[in-house]
């Protein structure tokens, strides 16, 4: 009985960090490219009373669940149309590289790009992207093609001229890359090698100019989630319960 209880309090515990990581997904349900996460759990170890042989399943109890991962989706958004010339969509594989303050660089799916000081493209929170695409002042009708080629009509030039070129770059396991925050993930040992590349090459996503992708997480998928974990978790708690009942029963056996 005393098994039952820890046991139980596993699944508690493990039926939390669950409802956390909803409460994160649903949190990000407008976040632009946005990828939902989902927990993995293992059972623990097992209490071996009888081994298994020929003519017997053997008797082992098991000691409950904890998590040992939790997992990025990474299913494709919706494309979101917004007219703006600098806003960029991936459709389909790849992230875009930006460079952080320290020098290193991070990935991202957010596409919604801005113009700093000095005309470079940034991301919303002021990194540059990678390699670095800069428009020269009155600059206009910019153009991005799904390969990734920048041109733009330059002051004093009748027709557009070429600015430059937007790699993508794609993992092997993108589930393996590590979260950071601020939209931005980085390459881990789990990840693989980056591949880096035009768009819409040789398994590269299409890049979609005036559009952004959406967060791939489902209000309706994520509500039955949680509802079906509070369940899990109620169950768990009676589990406690009825094992402090049948405790407090043997006890009151010499009354």
């Amino acid at each position: 009985m005393i098994h039952g209880i820890w046991t139980a309090a596993t699944g508690m515990q493990a039926q939390q960090m669950r409802i956390d990581t909803i409460a994160n997904n649903l949190s990000n349900v407008n976040t632009t490219a946005y990828k939902r996460s989902n927990v993995d759990f293992q059972d623990l170890l097992y209490q071996t009373i009888a081994q298994p042989g020929a003519d017997t399943a053997g008797v082992q109890v098991g000691l409950g669940v904890r998590p040992v991962a939790i997992t990025k989706l990474y299913e494709q958004g919706n494309l979101q149309i917004t007219e703006n010339a600098l806003d960029m969509a991936i459709d389909g594989e790849g992230f875009f590289q930006v460079r952080r303050p320290d020098g290193s660089v991070a990935y991202t799916r957010d596409g919604s790009f801005k113009l700093d000081a000095e005309g470079n493209l940034v991301t919303s929170g002021g990194l540059q992207l990678e390699p670095q695409i800069q428009f020269p002042a009155g600059t206009s009708n910019i153009y991005i093609s799904v390969n990734g080629q920048v041109a733009a009509q330059l002051p004093g030039q009748p027709e557009q001229a070429p600015i430059g070129q937007i790699n993508l770059v794609r993992f092997p396991n993108p589930a393996g890359l590590q979260a950071m925050g601020n939209n931005l993930t980085l390459q881990t040992a789990a990840s693989g090698e980056p591949i880096i590349g035009p768009a819409d090459i040789e398994g590269m996503g299409r890049i979609r100019q005036g559009a952004l992708e959406t967060s791939n997480v489902e209000l309706v998928r994520e509500m039955v989630m949680m509802i079906a974990t509070q369940k899990a978790y109620d169950t768990s708690s009676k589990a406690i319960n009825v094992s402090d009942k049948m405790m407090e029963t043997a006890n009151n056996l010499q009354r």
